[in-house]
């Protein structure tokens, strides 16, 4: 399945309700899925973390980031 800002929008508003606890995204689809993070007013209660191969697991934290 290939990333578009559509579906990008649906993961991260499931993960923000929890319908999803994290979701992998590969390294070709990270610029796709960052720039619509980056654009939502609670960006900063994601958290990426890194994995092998440019993979990031991202999950939705009650607390907003510093």
């Amino acid at each position: 399945m290939t990333l578009n800002e559509s579906l990008a929008k649906e993961i991260l508003d499931k993960l923000k309700s929890g319908e999803l606890h994290e979701y992998k995204i590969q390294k070709e689809d990270f610029m796709i899925f960052r720039k619509v993070l980056v654009a939502r007013d609670d960006f900063k209660h994601f958290r990426g973390i890194a994995k092998h191969k440019g993979e990031v697991v991202y999950q939705y934290t009650q607390e907003a980031r510093s």
